[in-house]
């Protein structure tokens, strides 16, 4: 069976990943070419690769060897992708944030939907092993009293995340849509309000430092807090659950995980880490190939999105916000 050509638009830092993985790690895809803005680095990964260097992105989402798309550039440039592939009707993997806003997250979702196109949001984080065991373990747990979340980065060296017409926002859209992500997908409810504080360390005009707690619908737990901070030299993703029967402490970056009842702690068998990305574009390959339903939906990609405008509204404001639903 013939393997599907695809094209990649993005090849700086993350989408070299992407690159990697389809040339090495996923035989029923195949790079024929990338689009990136440095044109230069561009042909010379090209080269590397062993696929085209295409210039103009939309050239390459025309192109008639390109049977589909894999997008990883900022957020800005999102509704643009999407209305190209859209016309094109080509599937589409999109990285995230969906959207720099929740309206622009839900027309990015619209205009692919319409399409007809299958479509996969990658919030890579739903692949990790550790985060998966965790879902799993939960229901043996009872009823959930608390849920906490945090995330904890190096700064970043990428100087279009603090330029807010590129990025759309600060550490809560890049960062923390993954684990407002993590909370629908641990709970399997959604957030109905949130309160949040935002600060700057190493940022001018976008957060770099945020906490957030938030009220999920139902009947609420006593605490759902989240947080990042992109200002250490250390990485950690700990997820804290307690429950009726017990507790659950894990980290997503670090690869462990216990359950806790007591003082005993005791260690989670865990599965072999996996290289999220790849595993990304091989739920990918048998969305096209087979027709599985995708893992992380583009609804998902809007929800997130709007959950972390929620909180900069709210840290902004000094008082809780809604999140939005239109």
């Amino acid at each position: 069976m013939a393997r599907i050509g695809v094209g990649l638009i993005g090849a700086g830092k993350h989408g070299q990943r992407y690159a990697s993985h389809l040339v090495a790690d996923v035989p029923e895809l195949r790079l024929v070419a990338l689009a990136r803005r440095d044109a230069a680095r561009g042909a010379e990964q090209a080269t590397a690769l062993g696929c085209r260097f295409i210039g103009d992105w939309r050239a390459l989402v025309a192109d008639p060897a390109v049977d589909a798309v894999v997008a990883v550039v900022p957020p800005s440039l999102h509704p643009d992708v999407a209305a190209a592939v859209a016309a094109a009707r080509k599937p589409l993997l999109i990285e995230k944030p969906l959207g720099t806003t929740g309206a622009h997250a839900a027309a990015v979702a619209r205009v692919l939907g319409a399409s007809g196109a299958p479509c996969l949001m990658a919030h890579t984080l739903r692949w990790n092993g550790v985060v998966r065991t965790v879902r799993e373990r939960l229901p043996a747990l009872g009823p959930l009293r608390a849920l906490v979340l945090n995330q904890r980065f190096e700064r970043s060296p990428l100087a279009w995340l603090d330029d807010p017409t590129a990025s759309g926002g600060g550490i809560l859209l890049h960062t923390g849509v993954h684990s407002f992500d993590l909370v629908r997908f641990l709970t399997g409810r959604e957030v109905a309000k949130v309160w949040c504080r935002t600060a700057r360390v190493f940022t001018r005009r976008t957060e770099d430092q945020f906490v957030a707690l938030l009220e999920l619908d139902g009947d609420p737990l006593p605490f759902v807090s989240v947080s990042g901070s992109r200002a250490t030299l250390g990485r950690s993703g700990m997820i804290d659950v307690a429950a009726a029967d017990g507790q659950l402490l894990a980290d997503h970056q670090l690869g462990f995980a216990h359950t806790v009842r007591g003082l005993e702690r005791t260690p989670l068998a865990l599965p072999e880490p996996v290289q999220t990305v790849r595993e990304v574009l091989r739920s990918f390959a048998a969305l096209l190939r087979r027709g599985e339903a995708p893992p992380v939906t583009l609804e998902d990609g809007v929800r997130a999105v709007r959950i972390a405008e929620a909180c900069a509204r709210a840290a902004a404001a000094g008082e809780p916000v809604p999140i939005a639903t239109a």
